[in-house]
């Protein structure tokens, strides 16, 4: 079984520490790679780049991720050497998010257009993109999505992952748009354990992917937050479980920084 872990760049010396703990333990699985995200406006990226060193120097794989928004073609190239300097090969390529405070959306308002000057700068770039089986939420419509996925793809993507879902159906019939297109590109979908049940629901909301009535009911039963660990274990294990069975080339786990519940859920679907 093919898997992928995201880190967000640690902010502390302690959180540092934490993290080549965790690459450590994770390595375990024998990962295909560690990505790591980048901050709205480049806020992490020193963060991102040291993280992925970290992640290298441990014998492991590193994508760092790359957004353009509110960026200049210039930094952008700045980043692409320093990410070329360090040996890193693939970038997972997004619009990013607009950081408050930055008035425009500098040279790459879409991240269509930083995957075309990536193309052009430096065309030995891998790159990685986001696919939204439920929709982008700035998307006029899901056919617009799909489309902007499409051109994507003929952009030169070489893979995608998708953002969290928890009902199967959404990657299935995400999937049939891609058969019928003769999409050939891996599209792996994006993972999120269940760590703390507000906590998802707040970025649920941020980014608009549906908690299901099912699983809202579910995680409301458990005030004690070692059986919700334990419940979103079993749920998305078996989620995972259906996604592999499909035919999904592998799972990606956005980890949030933890060793768990993401640990335990990689054991069952080895085991299984």
């Amino acid at each position: 079984m093919n898997t992928s872990f995201e880190f967000f760049p640690p902010k502390t010396e302690k959180g540092k520490e934490s993290i080549v703990d965790l690459i450590r333990k994770l390595s375990n699985f024998s990962p295909e790679y560690f990505s790591v995200t980048y901050g709205a406006g480049g806020s992490t990226r020193k963060g991102t780049l040291e993280t992925c060193t970290s992640i290298m120097s441990l014998g492991q794989k590193a994508y760092p991720h790359l957004s353009g928004i509110g960026a200049s073609k210039a930094s952008i190239k700045e980043i692409l050497n320093d990410y070329k300097e360090q040996g890193l090969t693939k970038i997972v390529t997004l619009r990013g998010d607009l950081p408050s405070g930055i008035g425009g959306l500098g040279d790459f308002p879409y991240a269509l257009d930083l995957i075309k000057f990536i193309k052009k700068e430096e065309e030995n770039f891998s790159i990685e993109i986001s696919a939204y089986p439920e929709v982008h939420p700035d998307a006029e419509s899901e056919n617009a999505d799909f489309e902007n996925f499409l051109n994507k793809v003929s952009a030169g993507a070489d893979g995608a992952i998708t953002q969290f879902f928890f009902e199967e159906d959404s990657y299935f019939k995400f999937m049939d748009k891609c058969e019928k297109e003769q999409i050939s590109i891996p599209v792996v979908p994006g993972i999120m354990p269940i760590h703390d049940s507000e906590a998802l629901i707040r970025m649920a909301k941020i980014c608009q992917a549906q908690i299901p009535l099912w699983l809202r009911e579910g995680m409301e039963k458990f005030s004690n937050n070692e059986d919700l660990l334990g419940y979103g274990v079993e749920v998305i294990t078996k989620l995972c479980e259906k996604l592999l069975h499909f035919g999904a080339p592998g799972i990606h786990f956005y980890t949030v920084n933890r060793e768990e519940p993401t640990s335990s859920i990689v054991k069952n679907l080895e085991i299984n």
